[in-house]
């Protein structure tokens, strides 16, 4: 399976039917598939999400944002700055595979138009942007988009930590589920995205949402 298509507006109802059918975008462009190859090898793409009301903090997760508590976390209507591009730059160069070209390849570059609402969430220490990720909103779901962080702050788990913060948002705005991309069955650098509890993965074959064991 490898399907997409391209749409330049979604109703949040339309998104919320998208992403429970394993659906994803990166700005107008709409994909899904259930394999692909990475590093060399063939993996097989597993769609994540969480049940907000069942959801539970771990004490590792606790441990995180207590050593973030220092930092300053805001939401905005979506945006690309001129911030936000340096901090792509020295994100990305922890990839060897699948180097991304640029931001605007996750993100439309007109961020706050397309193809649904969608909100930036800013992680600063002190005025310095260190973390961004793009959550979008559906009418009972939200979906994180893409983030990415300044790697010389890895030792604070900022993926993890910008995950609980969309995660708290996504309660606040009283949403059912939050998807927060996808993992492999084998063993990646995704596998922090299967480290949460109420965490649920799709099944290709059967076109459903199955509970899923949060990983240690």
């Amino acid at each position: 399976m490898n399907e997409y298509f391209f749409h330049d507006s979604v109703t949040g109802a339309q998104m919320d039917w998208l992403w429970a059918n394993g659906w994803r975008h990166f700005g107008t462009y709409f994909y899904r598939y259930a394999r692909t190859v990475h590093a060399q090898k063939p993996h097989h793409v597993t769609p994540l999400r969480i049940e907000l009301k069942r959801f539970k903090k771990s004490q590792s997760q606790e441990r995180v944002l207590k050593k973030n508590n220092d930092l300053r976390v805001c939401f905005s209507p979506a945006f690309v700055s001129a911030d936000v591009e340096v901090l792509f730059e020295k994100h990305k160069r922890r990839f060897k595979d699948n180097v991304p070209d640029s931001i605007y390849t996750f993100i439309s570059e007109a961020p706050s138009s397309v193809p649904c609402p969608c909100l930036t969430l800013s992680v600063y220490l002190h005025d310095t942007l260190i973390g961004v990720s793009y959550l979008d909103i559906g009418e009972q779901a939200t979906s994180s988009i893409y983030q990415c962080f300044d790697p010389k702050f890895s030792s604070r788990s900022l993926g993890i930590f910008m995950v609980l913060c969309s995660i708290r948002q996504s309660r606040t705005l009283g949403k059912r589920f939050y998807y927060h991309g996808y993992a492999y069955k084998e063993s990646s650098h995704y596998d922090y995205k299967k480290k949460f509890s109420a965490l649920e993965s799709f099944d290709w074959k059967t076109a459903s949402w199955q509970p899923m064991l949060r990983s240690k």
